[in-house]
């Protein structure tokens, strides 16, 4: 169900009557994109069956599809036809289009050609735990997420205003510690991922895939000033993920110790899938705020808490 997270943090929400909030999802339903459609987006049915609910609530959790379809035309076959069509002129004109006029026709191939374009669907869950006063987007862009929760604030109403999840220690930091002292905050574990890059315009970069991370290597690579951007944990040995510097948690994956337990069980389907996820990522998202030295008060800076960077790698 998600495979990748933001996480955002209700700062405020007077939250509607769960029938109110269908029927602002259903004023923003999704339709396929029309024959000249470069793009559309809308709510859809969370268990994937027609005619079913837009936002389901289980167990206090709300739970929300976010469905994209785009029309992709080749660049090259735009390139072939709008180079014809510049012959075209040059030919009855004695002059080939240039600056606003060529683009002008470039826009009138694209349009053209959009209805031989095959669709590429998408959907991106959205899971809203109030209690918690979180929000968790299934996605790992941060340019996707944010137009993601402008139709979240748009659908769910009240008031609602969400901001990125900060911590006291930013990510970037919080890696660099734990690779160069070579031991993970409590309860998780590091993997064998990571990637390293250096924060200047020559952007040098250091991967490691399926390769320990206890070494002095990748300490030495931090003494020169590179910063993880991206690194491999495991969490009580339940669920495994990455995190990366700007706070986004990739490829999340349930392990067999959960798995299994739930084999055992009668109770399939949309409904135990949203528990299942919900039960463990819940405790991850809060274990991973408190290992980043959790969020910072209101008015107290993200990191002010904090040594500089220097001075804890140092350490």
């Amino acid at each position: 169900m998600f495979k990748n997270a933001l996480v955002y943090r209700i700062l405020e929400w007077e939250r509607p009557a769960l029938a109110e909030i269908e029927e602002r999802l259903d004023r923003a339903r999704f339709v396929a994109c029309g024959a000249t459609q470069l793009e559309s987006v809308g709510w859809v049915e969370p268990r994937g069956e027609k005619h079913a609910a837009l936002v389901e609530s289980i167990g206090g959790h709300l739970m929300l599809r976010l469905a994209s379809e785009r029309r992709a035309v080749p660049a090259s076959a735009v390139k072939d036809r709008l180079n014809e069509q510049l012959d075209r002129v040059e030919a009855q004109t004695g002059r080939r289009p240039k600056g606003k006029q060529a683009k002008e026709i470039k826009e009138e191939v694209v349009h053209e050609l959009l209805p031989r374009a095959f669709p590429k669907r998408g959907s991106t869950f959205v899971w809203v735990d109030a209690d918690a006063a979180r929000v968790v987007v299934g996605a790992a862009s941060l340019k996707k997420a944010d137009s993601l929760s402008t139709a979240l604030v748009e659908a769910l109403g009240g008031g609602i205003r969400l901001e990125l999840v900060q911590t006291r220690s930013s990510p970037a930091v919080a890696m660099s510690r734990w690779l160069k002292e070579k031991e993970a905050p409590a309860g998780f574990s590091i993997d064998r991922e990571c990637e390293l890059k250096q924060p200047d315009s020559d952007k040098a970069a250091v991967k490691y895939s399926r390769h320990t991370l206890d070494i002095d290597e990748v300490a030495e690579h931090i003494e020169q000033g590179k910063l993880p951007t991206q690194l491999a944990m495991t969490w009580a040995d339940r669920v495994s993920f990455v995190l990366t510097d700007t706070m986004g948690i990739k490829k999340l994956k349930l392990l067999d110790v959960v798995l299994e337990g739930e084999k055992s069980k009668d109770d399939k389907g949309f409904d135990a899938d949203v528990a299942l996820t919900t039960g463990e990522y819940a405790p991850l998202i809060v274990a991973l705020i408190e290992a980043l030295d959790g969020q910072p008060e209101a008015g107290e800076i993200p990191g002010a808490a904090l040594p500089p960077v220097e001075e804890r790698l140092a350490a």
